[in-house]
């Protein structure tokens, strides 16, 4: 009877066999995968702060220079603002190719009604504006309605812009110095400003009002994501658009609206841009479309849509700012930075399968 017994404890139907397999399940890998399954801008934060130590530590105060440090934020501020246009797409299980084309017509529009037209640089902006919303619209009402794929739809919409904005341009380039004489508005988002500058205005950060923007940008897309019947709404149509339209959600006036925000947000890139260069030119900013995808991935975006934070994107365009610049001042081979980010960019969508795995 006690051989029968002791059988029975050690026999792996037993009760304890049931007991080890709930124990495995809460493990410290399974934590970790729901705790990034919960907070998906982690993993880019460690990814950043990692970053920033090794390239501190090999280059000292060169690195660590207030200059570096806000040089690194100027020259992302153009992707992450445009990256934040693309998160939204992305986290409704889209993609927007158009992106950039749409930024730099906006920009165009922008510099061709002021000096082409004469019309007030205030108008000319909202024009400009305008037009990215259009471009948005239009992209939001072939997928919602017409039902089209993202790719397909965003695809030709970047062929469609880009070619518009050669034809409507001539080509033609608007130099930064007539702008800075006849409409410095257009120039605002490059105006930059010191902080922690002594007396005589030596030392401290230089900012720009392109900064300022893309942080205060991703702030309240955060915001409104998380804190707001619409973004859980843009969450929940990325997630399971059937699933959303069953519990309620208008799904097609939602991936409307992502698409017009989007195209707006491009738009007011396409205003810092002229800031951030100085003049208004229709070949500038053709790779922010990728670039603005690069940042979205590495930022921890799932391209499965549902998931994902805009804090995260920020973090993605940063990484890509530290490795640029840190390998600049190393003096390592530009191709260098490229492997580098590829090889992020395999990684993070290998973590985002594996962190997925947790709500299948």
């Amino acid at each position: 009877m006690s051989e029968s017994k002791n059988i029975e404890n050690v026999t792996p139907d037993g009760p304890d066999a049931i007991a080890d397999f709930s124990d495995n399940a809460n493990g410290f890998v399974h934590k970790l995968q729901h705790r990034l399954h919960l907070t998906p801008s982690l993993v880019p934060l460690i990814v950043l702060v990692l970053a920033i130590t090794v390239f501190g530590f090999l280059l000292g105060t060169k690195f660590f220079s207030p200059f570096a440090l806000t040089l690194i934020l100027q020259q992302v501020a153009i992707v992450g603002i445009v990256g934040a246009a693309q998160s939204l797409v992305i986290i409704t299980a889209g993609i927007d190719l158009s992106v950039g084309a749409i930024m730099v017509l906006s920009s165009v529009v922008m510099g061709q009604f002021t000096f082409r037209y004469g019309i007030p640089v205030e108008l000319a902006v909202a024009c400009g504006l305008g037009v990215g919303t259009l471009c948005g619209f239009i992209n939001g009402w072939l997928v919602a309605v017409m039902r089209l794929p993202p790719f397909i739809v965003t695809l030709g919409m970047w062929q469609i812009v880009l070619a518009t904005n050669f034809l409507y341009s001539a080509n033609e380039t608007i130099r930064s110095q007539e702008i800075a004489k006849e409409a410095p508005l257009l120039q605002f988002f490059g105006t930059t400003f010191k902080i922690g500058a002594d007396e005589a205005g030596r030392g401290g950060a230089n900012f720009t009002y392109g900064v300022v923007f893309l942080v205060a940008l991703v702030l309240v897309l955060a915001y409104v994501l998380r804190e707001t019947a619409w973004g859980r709404h843009v969450y929940a149509v990325g997630d399971d658009p059937d699933a959303a339209e069953l519990s309620g959600v208008n799904v097609k006036r939602t991936l409307i609206s992502v698409y017009m925000l989007s195209g707006f947000i491009c738009a007011m890139a396409g205003w810092a841009l002229i800031g951030r260069i100085g003049s208004v030119s229709p070949t500038s900013g053709q790779l922010a479309n990728i670039e603005s995808i690069t940042a979205v991935v590495i930022g921890g975006i799932s391209l499965f849509g549902g998931r994902g934070s805009i804090l995260g994107m920020l973090f993605g365009a940063l990484i890509v700012g530290v490795f640029t610049l840190g390998l600049r001042l190393l003096g390592a081979d530009a191709q260098w930075t490229y492997l580098l980010i590829g090889l992020l960019i395999i990684a993070a969508v290998a973590v985002d399968q594996w962190i997925r795995r947790v709500s299948s």
